[in-house]
């Protein structure tokens, strides 16, 4: 073999292996993705699991349940109106008191209902009132004769604010927190009495009655917090030794230049 015919061998087997290589690279290359895939998909199935596991779980009391549900959307609604009050704190105040009062003035009746005696002896009762002073009042209100003025008619003839007699007992004299409650438990309302109403277990009526009050309030002092924003600084021993001096005026005279120093500029 000359060296022309050996040069060729040479490059020929070069050839060769470079092609092997590349062969061998691209089967693990592929290889590599195959493997990537795989794990991705298993990394997925994974986080789904793990998600599904820590997806909180019902409450052992369906009042409480009913009582999540209801929160999701009450508080959204309280929550807005609520930082809408940003003048001065006394709105907010008479808005939370206002509206944890109506919660309870608008349940209590439902309390009550819930244990009221059988329809039929009210309206026994009731038909006995009709049939004894139906007819005889009747008589006396057409023999009434009206001496008001025309202008104590209109007066009394004029419907009464409900927002007036909206939380009626409150020591409060802040109505824009009052009219902004009134509003508010009016968007509110229906949805907590139809929540309410669809327990007929005591126990799981008293335990929504007792925390819906209680978030309420616990909500009412995240709002005020948030909305406060006031973060306390943070301070060292050094920074109120120093701010102390600041304040005493012995200290700040033995800070001062003496007039020798003041002369050279020190």
């Amino acid at each position: 073999m000359n060296l022309t015919e050996e040069k060729e061998l040479r490059n020929t087997i070069k050839h060769l292996i470079r092609h092997v290589k590349q062969k061998k690279l691209n089967e693990e290359q592929e290889l590599r993705i195959i493997i990537r895939s795989m794990i991705d998909y298993e990394l997925d199935a994974l986080e789904e699991r793990q998600t599904a596991d820590v997806d909180p779980s019902p409450n052992k009391s369906t009042g409480i349940n009913v009582l999540e549900d209801l929160l999701k959307k009450i508080i959204p609604v309280l929550e807005d109106d609520f930082k809408q009050m940003t003048t001065d704190e006394d709105q907010r105040g008479s808005y939370r008191a206002h509206i944890v009062k109506a919660v309870v003035d608008t349940l209590t009746p439902v309390e009550t209902n819930n244990e009221a005696e059988p329809a039929g002896a009210n309206v026994a009762l009731e038909e006995i009132i009709d049939i004894e002073v139906g007819d005889e009042a009747t008589a006396d209100e057409d023999k009434f004769i009206d001496i008001r003025t025309d202008a104590e008619k209109k007066s009394d003839d004029e419907p009464e604010d409900p927002r007036d007699t909206f939380g009626a007992g409150l020591e409060d004299n802040d109505q824009t927190g009052r009219n902004m409650a009134y509003n508010s438990f009016k968007k509110v309302e229906s949805a907590i009495i139809d929540s309410y109403e669809l327990l007929s277990n005591e126990e799981d009526q008293e335990l929504f009655y007792d925390y819906l009050i209680a978030n309420v309030k616990l909500y009412f002092d995240k709002f005020e917090s948030e909305l406060s924003g006031q973060v306390e600084e943070p301070t060292n021993q050094a920074y109120d030794t120093a701010k102390a001096d600041e304040g005493d005026p012995a200290a700040a005279d033995l800070n001062q230049p003496t007039p020798d120093e003041a002369e050279l500029g020190l």
